[in-house]
Parts: C-alpha cells; sequence; structure tokens
C-alpha cells in the first residue's frame, strides 16, 4: 500500500491514496477539514463498522441503520497519542438480537479490524452496544 501528502497551504494537506482517492487534512486552527488525529478516530469507527454490519448480515438481521459514536482520551503532552478510545454501536432494526450484535462487535474487536488491533498496542480501546427496536417498516 502507498499514499502520497502534499501541502497545500497554511495547515491544509491534501492525501491521494494509491487507489487514487483523495482526502483533505487540516492541521490547524482553521477547521477546514479533519485533523489527523480524528481521521484515525473515524478511520478505527469504518474500519469496525464494516465488520459488524458484514457479520450482522450474514447472522441474517433486520437492521436500517448502523451508527458508531466514538470517543477518545488523549496525553495531555506531546506527543498527544490516544490513551482511550470507546466505541458505541447502536444498531436500529426490526427484532435485532442483542446476541449477535455482541458478538459481531466481540469478532471485530478481537479478530477483524485493523486498525482498532493495531491500535491496541497502545491505547485501551473498549466498545459498547446497543439495540434500538423499530417494529416492521
Amino acid at each position: 500500500m502507498q499514499a502520497n501528502v502534499k501541502w497545500v497551504e497554511g495547515d491544509t494537506f491534501l492525501g491521494r491514496s494509491n487507489s487514487g482517492h483523495n482526502v483533505v487534512f487540516d492541521a490547524g486552527s482553521d477547521s477546514a477539514a479533519p485533523s489527523p488525529m480524528e481521521m484515525v478516530l473515524m478511520s478505527v469507527g469504518c474500519c469496525s463498522s464494516v465488520d459488524v454490519v458484514s457479520i450482522l448480515k450474514k447472522a441474517k438481521q433486520q437492521f436500517s441503520d448502523v451508527q458508531v459514536q466514538l470517543s477518545a482520551e488523549r496525553a495531555e503532552s506531546a506527543p498527544r497519542v490516544f490513551t482511550k478510545i470507546n466505541l458505541h454501536f447502536v444498531v436500529t432494526g426490526d427484532n435485532v438480537s442483542e446476541k449477535h450484535l455482541a458478538r459481531a462487535v466481540q469478532l471485530s474487536a478481537e479478530k477483524y479490524c485493523s486498525v482498532a488491533l493495531m491500535l491496541d498496542k497502545t491505547v485501551e480501546i473498549t466498545h459498547t452496544h446497543e439495540v434500538i427496536h423499530e417494529q416492521g417498516k
């Protein structure tokens, strides 16, 4: 895997993946785009969400929405690495099994999410979840 990051101006940078996708980063106070650390946080959420959705589909769970609410704590001084991250999954659906959701989250955390497993070497990562039941749409 390869990528390139190019300085645009100020504290704004443009990342380009080897697959040709562009992502804007903002490392300053302009907030023109997410910061690199925000991207890392969102990446762990997306990576784990991909797993959870895939596992729930294979379990034939009927869901209409999957969201992961991410919260993180960072070290007070440089380098301001993440010290804790929590991924809270909220799955909405008709008769979604709490057991299936718990298993999907566990499998992602322990086996599949490469981003979380990489970060887990230095960050305390926790997972929580809830099911919101919606009656037959």
